[in-house]
């Protein structure tokens, strides 16, 4: 598994808001019963995070808020610095900036946070043909204010830059290059009811409540992938639902005032989860949450149609440890229609490692099979059997965006060492191939590689990667990454060719 690469209490009483909505679901659920975000969550190990001092609801590490990657939440909105109301917690100067109290009492208090990385990248052969190299030296600053004004009601803001320069850059989008953005603006109001923890969050936010390879914070690109929308959430012991209604956002690139709500495109359903019991396989800590979800987009491409497509999904999410194995498996199916054609696909996402021994810095070997139905998306007749990948993390196959999970079939087997201390090495070798040879082989973008569809062969591609990341500090780590891209018949015989992939970056966070 890929994992490899890669919440705390609230105190709260019930809210007559928060009871108007969500008292029904409340009933049932008060009852009883993962490093680089490139990867499915990790789960191994798992202990609460210092920004998550305690847990007594739902897990935090399957309530879908985000990956822990060491100190820090990828979503830092997802942290609770309440610990460092005690000043023996606190291990140099930023930690005072993560509890502000504005009364004397702490009740209303501010935390700060921010990240600042700057990442080196080239990439020979871009898109994939006989080209000049392209070399990019990427920056991102991020700042973020989370404001409590007691414990029902919290604001979270975060603004951000992205900036870029290099060689043959091209024309870099919106999230690699960007003045200042907006990146996350809501409000949240939470209680409890019944013995479940309940809660309501509306306005611009990231939402990652699912299996990595369908909805992810990307965490590649400069700027986060975020939505504007409302989600709703009710969490038991074991038990929890989130219900949400979301749209896209298309960033600007020149300052606050150009980023604009998608109206195109709107995102909503809802994931429930449940929390096995520990000892369900033995000695385990499992997952597992079905979903339904419907994406609705006005303007959906399919090769030369653009027509108005609504699509739902149907699936199963199982993960977690069992003794010394990690798993994150998924499953679903994929119906609606695209311009009155029926749709009728499927996806399965089969991951799994094994730590060699019980030591916790023990190697560990692993495998992701990955399978994504394709079909009628090209020659734009009969059912359409392509796969949607919603926004899922696609440097999970490559950092240089050329595989997603759309008519294909990816087998990658890995492993992990640790041969010092907080420093970690994985390798890993993907064959990636295309189960229906009639249909495109699809970039992560979306689009298909151009005249795919008419060339024979189902071998795509077969891939080396390596990454090695030393955490120097809590808040600092040195990543470098390299991969190779080796075009087989899919992609060679309709003129594409091999590519390199070469990168460090420091990233620090506070």
């Amino acid at each position: 598994m890929y994992s490899n690469f890669n919440r705390a209490e609230a105190k709260v009483t019930r809210g007559v808001t928060v009871r108007t909505l969500l008292l029904g679901a409340t009933a049932l659920l008060a009852t009883p019963a993962l490093a680089d975000p490139a990867a499915p969550p990790q789960v191994t190990g798992t202990k609460e995070a210092p920004a998550t001092p305690s847990v007594v609801g739902y897990p935090a590490i399957g309530n879908g808020e985000g990956t822990v990657s060491g100190k820090y939440n990828v979503s830092r909105w997802a942290e609770d610095w309440r610990l460092m109301r005690d000043p023996a917690k606190r291990d140099d100067p930023f930690d005072r900036l993560k509890f502000l109290p504005l009364t004397p009492q702490g009740d209303v208090y501010l935390t700060l946070s921010g990240e600042f990385r700057f990442r080196v990248q080239e990439t020979t052969n871009p898109d994939l043909r006989e080209r000049e190299a392209q070399r990019q030296d990427r920056t991102r600053v991020y700042v973020g204010a989370d404001l409590h004004l007691g414990e029902h009601v919290r604001f979270y803001g975060e603004l951000a830059h992205a900036g870029v320069s290099g060689v043959n850059i091209g024309t870099p989008a919106a999230n690699i290059t960007n003045r200042l953005t907006l990146q996350q603006g809501f409000g949240e109001i939470m209680g409890r009811i019944g013995g479940a923890e309940v809660g309501v969050r509306g306005g611009r936010q990231e939402f990652s409540d699912g299996p990595n390879l369908l909805t992810s914070v990307r965490d590649d690109p400069t700027l986060h992938f975020v939505l504007d929308g409302v989600r709703g959430y009710v969490r038991g012991k074991r038990v929890r639902a989130d219900v949400f209604d979301l749209r896209y956002v298309n960033y600007g690139s020149e300052g606050l005032g150009d980023d604009r709500t998608d109206p195109s495109r709107r995102f909503s359903g809802v994931t429930f989860g449940y929390a096995l019991p520990a000892d369900f396989l033995g000695t385990s800590k499992l997952f597992f949450d079905p979903f339904v979800w419907r994406l609705r987009n006005r303007a959906a491409v399919w090769g030369r149609q653009t027509a108005r497509e609504e699509r739902m999904f149907y699936g199963l999410h199982l993960y977690g440890d069992v003794d010394r194995a990690t798993i994150d498996w998924t499953v679903n199916y994929q119906g609606g229609d695209f311009n009155d054609r029926k749709i009728s696909a499927w996806q399965a996402f089969i991951a799994q490692t094994w730590r060699v021994s019980k030591a916790a810095t023990a190697p560990r070997i692993g495998v992701h099979v990955d399978y994504a139905s394709g079909g009628g998306g090209a020659s734009g007749q009969g059912d359409l059997r392509t796969s949607s990948g919603l926004y899922g993390n696609n440097i999970y196959y490559s950092y240089q965006l050329f595989l997603t999970p759309t008519n294909l079939l990816a087998i990658s087997p890995n492993v992990t060492v640790q041969p010092v201390k907080n420093l970690r090495v994985t390798g890993e070798y993907t064959m990636a191939y295309r189960p229906n040879e009639n249909e495109a082989v699809y970039r992560a973008s979306g689009a298909a590689f151009a005249n795919t569809q008419n060339v024979a062969g189902k071998h795509i591609a077969d891939l080396i990667r390596m990454q090695a990341v030393w955490a120097l500090t809590p808040r600092i780590s040195l990543t470098g990454r390299y991969e190779h891209m080796m075009v087989k018949d899919a992609l060679a015989k309709a003129g594409f060719k091999n590519s390199d992939f070469l990168a460090g970056w420091v990233s620090f966070r506070f």
